[in-house]
């Protein structure tokens, strides 16, 4: 029998979801794996993963890399570097749990360092910015080496299954986080691989998206000019790398990176106070590249809290709800329910209005802080100083 439209129910693509304790109290992954659980059927078992904030706290002030290796010369290689680069304060194979729905996984390792005092200082480049550039480099140039996420206190587990076999997997349980982040994938375009899997992770960033970024061209070309490497060719993972770009190394708040990246429609702006449109034309001109097109909903995780966000005419669903200190996200409601069936003040994200919760503690700091946009500060570094890759800059400086 021919199925006709209204027959069949076809999800739309992936789900995402968010869990968070303003007041920075810690919480085990069992409701994150439920809410994600719920929506199963938004994903094809091609990947599933999970952001944590808050899970090592003694080791907070080191950088945590979990890194997959498909080799064991991969992971000679990786350690080689890492030696190289940073000074490690211990190392050790992230504990899994052997799941049914979980194929031939990668060799999963995490390491605490810190950056080489000596090198780093030779390098002329912030902590971040020295971290950054290595995470590029394993992943760009050591085959078989992926870092899932590189930030502190905190960590990405991910991989192809469902989110719900791979919360198994990874025995996220065990943690006890202040946010959690997940996503179910329903890939498109792309094929399931374990690095390919959400979140996408930068530093402190971490992002799940459910949607499709029809200007990833011109936001990958954009990005690349400033030295960020796009090998993993996805969509969500130039998002990360804007938010990186605007937040961190441009100076603006997470809500103005967020309206860069939905910025008004032109007609919009015709209609402003001619001061407001002013600001808002020099934007959209500057930034002109950083504008993200498509249907998308994106969860954006860091040590401040999380940023929710839709696209401007809202083409992909995205639920809030609250109770007491706790926020949750989610692309359907029941998955708020299942964890909270007496949550309150349940709305949809508005369409390119960033919806922002920050930790109680920052909040209260950033209340006291002035609302300018602070770049990168101290000295000029190589990064800020052109609109080369660095790459490019060595061959240019060469030839």
């Amino acid at each position: 029998m021919r199925l006709r439209e209204g027959d069949i129910r076809i999800p739309s693509g992936c789900a995402i979801a968010g869990i968070m304790d303003r007041s920075g109290g810690l919480h085990d992954g069992s409701d994150i794996l439920k809410a994600i659980a719920l929506m199963h059927d938004r994903s094809n078992g091609l990947g599933g993963g999970f952001a944590a904030y808050g899970i090592y706290p003694e080791y907070k002030e080191l950088y945590a890399f979990h890194i997959m290796y498909e080799s064991k010369e991969a992971r000679s290689a990786a350690e080689s570097y890492l030696d190289q680069h940073f000074i490690s304060e211990k190392q050790e194979r992230i504990p899994t749990e052997s799941v049914r729905g979980i194929q031939d996984p990668p060799d999963i390792w995490r390491y605490f360092v810190a950056p080489h005092p000596v090198k780093l200082n030779m390098s002329g480049l912030d902590e971040a910015e020295y971290t950054m550039q290595h995470v590029f480099h394993i992943n760009a140039s050591i085959h078989g080496a992926f870092v899932a996420s590189s930030g502190k206190n905190m960590g990405a587990f991910k991989g192809v299954g469902y989110p719900e076999d791979i919360g198994e997997f990874y025995r996220i349980c065990d943690y006890r986080a202040w946010l959690w982040t997940a996503h179910g994938r329903f890939p498109t375009n792309t094929p399931g691989w374990w690095g390919g899997a959400h979140p996408f992770t930068l530093l402190n960033w971490s992002i799940v998206h459910n949607g499709e970024i029809s200007s990833y061209d011109a936001n990958r070309r954009y990005v690349e000019q400033f030295g960020y490497e796009c090998t993993l060719m996805t969509d969500t993972e130039v998002i990360t790398y804007l938010f990186d770009l605007l937040i961190r190394r441009h100076g603006f708040s997470q809500e103005m990176a967020a309206h860069i990246m939905c910025a008004p429609m032109w007609d919009e702006i015709d209609r402003m106070e001619p001061e407001r449109a002013a600001c808002e034309a020099a934007l959209r001109c500057v930034y002109s590249s950083a504008l993200v097109n498509g249907p998308m909903s994106v969860i954006l995780g860091s040590d401040e809290g999380l940023l929710a966000l839709n696209d401007r005419l809202k083409l992909r669903a995205l639920m809030a709800g609250e109770k007491g200190s706790m926020v949750y996200l989610a692309s359907e409601q029941a998955a708020i329910e299942i964890v909270c069936p007496d949550v309150e003040n349940v709305a949809p994200i508005d369409g390119g209005v960033p919806f922002v919760v920050q930790l109680d503690e920052v909040a209260a700091r950033k209340a006291k802080e002035s609302h300018e946009n602070v770049p990168a500060k101290d000295r000029p570094q190589e990064h800020l100083t052109g609109v080369m890759p660095a790459s490019s800059k060595r061959e240019a400086h060469h030839a």
